[in-house]
């Protein structure tokens, strides 16, 4: 098996693949590996195999293909440049149905790419930006993620478009991306700094954020499977209103339902309406 080194980004991988296409080299023929990674196969460096299909071929494949590998590129597992390899042989020698959802292959490249996009989803949804004192420099907004696949590059320009002109920075565990106000920086690994900066920052309107989203916790209308899919438990933690939510949850299983709202607001004076079964008005057909 012959191993093929790039430097883990998708543009080295793919001028790889085209550079192993050209040469004839079938999927099973090639292992790869990022330069970052160790080489743990003992035996990739003895036998390069031979093939008989002249070198230099022209490679042709749909535009549309490409932009589908590049956005599956950045779904994180073991095996995930092998995947794309296998379809872009099979596409570039005649082979479309590797494309289609139905197909076997076509079909793991649909999965992560509805899984690429949904991971896009969550960093919109439950990021959540620090202010922080920019006199000294620096951005003006911080924050700390931790995304399942390598999405933040790709999709952080959607918060450019919303805060225009102000700066911020985003950092994870792997990379970071800050906007100075008029272009947006990507670094991989994220600088020691970045994520100091983004971790260590307190938000000076927490408390007041944690206030009115403990009030208008609905305890009545909670669904404790719906709520955890559509915000995943591992993004609690990153999260201001995250410590408050298995408490709120708590306390609606310990009878907050009958109120239909936060026991703070339920202990203000007033006058407690009863719902009646009863007199309950029947829904037109």
């Amino acid at each position: 098996m012959h191993a093929v080194h790039f430097d883990g980004s998708f543009a080295g991988w793919r001028d790889a693949a085209r550079a192993q296409l050209r040469q004839g080299m079938a999927p099973h023929q090639l292992s790869w590996v990022q330069d970052s990674q160790e080489n743990h196969d003992l035996f990739g460096h003895l036998d390069k195999p031979q093939t008989a299909v002249a070198a230099d071929r022209p490679v042709r494949v749909p535009r549309a293909l490409i932009e589908q590998l590049e956005s599956a590129a950045r779904f994180r597992c073991a095996q995930r440049w092998a995947l794309l390899y296998r379809i872009l042989w099979r596409v570039a020698n005649g082979d479309q149905a590797a494309m289609l959802a139905g197909d076997i292959d076509g079909s793991e490249l649909h999965a992560r790419l509805k899984a690429v996009r949904r991971e896009a989803h969550h960093l919109h949804a439950f990021l959540r930006f620090k202010p922080r004192d920019a006199s000294a420099g620096g951005p003006e907004l911080v924050a700390w993620h931790e995304p399942a696949h390598d999405i933040l590059a790709s999709a952080s320009g959607h918060f450019a478009e919303r805060l225009g002109r102000q700066t911020w920075l985003i950092a994870t565990p792997d990379d970071g991306v800050y906007w100075d106000g008029e272009k947006l920086h990507h670094a991989k690994p994220c600088p020691p700094e970045w994520q100091q900066l983004a971790q260590g920052t307190d938000d000076r309107n927490e408390a007041m954020w944690l206030a009115y989203y403990g009030s208008t916790f609905n305890p009545a209308r909670l669904n404790r499977s719906v709520l955890e899919t559509n915000m995943p438990v591992r993004f609690w933690r990153n999260l201001p209103e995250g410590p408050l939510i298995p408490r709120l949850m708590s306390q609606a299983r310990a009878g907050a339902q009958v109120d239909g709202q936060a026991e703070a607001v339920a202990a203000r004076p007033g006058k407690r309406i009863q719902a009646d079964a009863e007199k309950v008005l029947p829904v037109r057909q």
